[in-house]
């Protein structure tokens, strides 16, 4: 369950192949570069336990890098490669990284960081350099290549927005267990989804989320090939399926969309006999789009509901679903609790706050308060979504408490568009919510109070959008805006958003998509 492991039984097998470039990472040199990383950082005073932060396109190295901080005890962040210099600032810093990864392709970004960032001393940079950054390639490949001396099991530690705005590291404790140990990814990859050392997994999505990242290192543990798409697209992401005859995959429901667009003359085309398994998740399917992804491919499709802290685990199989249309599938890790307005739980067909009790222990780095709020008196956590359970105990979504959007898998919390908008001087109030878009899901929609109603129109909304993309990355940004005269508010100051969001979801009988 290593790559180490793997390096040994089989050293020329591929562990990544780039979809686009082709390039390959041999097992032998995954094991290699990862080990050299691992030396470098302790070389530099990098203990268990510290931090590094990682920021690049999806790129042949990338995994070569999260490897080397796993091995080492480290935690390391996976920060958006789509984040401004702004943003990515605050991480870097809150997460207390003492090195910093990133590559030439993301140049711009580092210039603009290189002096923001004072607890990092080790700065490297992937294919080229600029000054203040030392050549990834040059220092880690003079580095030994064995393993440090107090290996251990690293984690992840990655960064989702909250309701304040600004973005929190979920923090998983380390588990002290040697870096060969199965993680609990791999583990369910095992148990649910069939990894071994035989398959190809093809990664489409961006290696900073979550699921791409844990599930490409768990594919790696078990000694199978992963297969990285620089960047989806449907037709390639078809082609690369024959291509590399790929028995596993992960998606988001926005890439079944955009496959069931393309002409069925175009679909036919192409072979997907050798899939096995296709998980998808991240964001609620509609149910037409999840009937004609198992009518094309056949009962291959699994769903699960999971967060990035680790607190419970839901899962399903294309038999399960479609005995239970809609369902995201039954708990598998934590045990689930419907809990009401009341704090107490409510029987089956009723919604209320989705709790898990038993799950991973987490907290949110440097937010005590947020980490609070996520628990309730019996010690049970949430990740703030809503739903409810069937009689034969499987889970529905209807609603996320904390008006969460998730627009082609991407969660999106409103608060950081809001708290920029309202700062615009023509700008009185503002309200930022998801609404029903056909491809993405969810698109992000401002309605905005002017200080003057006089200036409200096509100008000012051209304004206002250009205002939030100069301050925040553009998928945080409303695609739209819509004026009124007065925001819904309480004498007390409280939004009631409800009341503007479900004017844009009449005819949906669920507030998600």
């Amino acid at each position: 369950m290593y790559p180490g492991m793997h390096a040994s039984s089989f050293p020329d097998k591929p562990a990544v192949i780039m979809g686009g470039s082709g390039e390959t990472v041999t097992y032998a040199e995954l094991d290699r570069g990862s080990n050299q990383l691992a030396q470098l950082l302790r070389s530099r005073g990098i203990g268990v336990g510290d931090s590094i932060a990682i920021c690049m396109e999806n790129n042949a190295t990338y995994l070569q890098a999260t490897w080397g901080a796993q091995r080492s005890g480290l935690y390391y962040t996976a920060a958006s490669s789509r984040l401004t210099s702004g943003e990515l600032e605050y991480i870097v810093n809150d997460c207390a990284a003492q090195a910093f990864i990133t590559s030439y392709d993301r140049r711009d970004l580092a210039a603009d960081l290189l002096d923001k960032m004072p607890n990092v001393h080790t700065r490297l940079m992937v294919g080229g350099v600029i000054d203040g950054y030392e050549s990834y390639e040059e220092v880690v490949g003079a580095a030994p290549a064995i393993e440090v001396a107090d290996s251990a099991q690293g984690q992840d530690m990655l960064y989702s927005s909250g309701t304040t705005g600004r973005p929190k590291g979920v923090k998983i404790p380390l588990s002290g267990n040697p870096p060969q140990a199965p993680t609990g990814v791999t583990a369910l990859g095992q148990l649910l989804y069939g990894f071994t050392s035989d398959m190809v997994y093809l990664s489409p999505a961006p290696l900073y989320h979550a699921a791409p990242l844990r599930f490409c290192m768990a594919v790696q543990q078990a000694g199978g090939t992963v297969v990285v798409m620089e960047h989806f697209d449907p037709v390639e992401y078809l082609r690369l399926i024959g291509a590399h005859s790929v028995t596993h995959t992960q998606v988001v429901p926005t890439m079944f969309v955009r496959m069931l667009k393309l002409p069925e003359d175009e679909r036919a085309k192409f072979d997907v006999s050798s899939l096995q398994v296709c998980i998808h998740a991240a964001a609620p399917c509609p149910v037409p789009v999840k009937q004609q992804m198992i009518e094309w491919w056949g009962p291959v499709v699994y769903e699960y509901y999971a967060g990035t802290e680790g607190n419970g685990f839901v899962a399903c199989n294309s038999q399960e679903w479609l005995a239970h249309p809609g369902t995201v599938g039954k708990a598998l890790l934590g045990t689930i609790h419907i809990v009401g307005e009341d704090g107490e739980e409510v029987p089956p067909g009723e919604s209320g706050t989705i709790y898990f009790e038993g799950g991973a222990t987490f907290e949110y780095h440097n937010d005590p308060e947020k980490t609070r709020g996520s628990r309730n008196a019996h010690g049970w956590s949430t990740l703030g979504d809503v739903g409810y359970l069937d009689g034969d105990g499987y889970l529905y979504l209807t609603d996320r408490k904390a008006y969460m959007i998730i627009s082609g898998g991407v969660n999106i919390y409103p608060q950081e568009a809001e708290n920029v908008l309202v700062m615009h001087p023509k700008v009185a109030d503002a309200a930022v919510f998801g609404v029903p878009n056909e491809e993405m899901g969810e698109e992000v929609k401002a309605v905005v109070q002017p200080v003057d109603m006089a200036d409200a129109g096509p100008e000012l909304e051209r304004e206002l959008l250009a205002y939030c993309k100069s301050q925040l990355a553009g998928f945080k940004c409303p695609r739209s805006v819509d004026f009124e005269a007065e925001l819904p508010r309480h004498p007390t100051g409280k939004l009631y958003k409800r009341l503007l969001k479900d004017r844009y979801w009449q005819g949906h009988q669920s507030t998600i998509i």
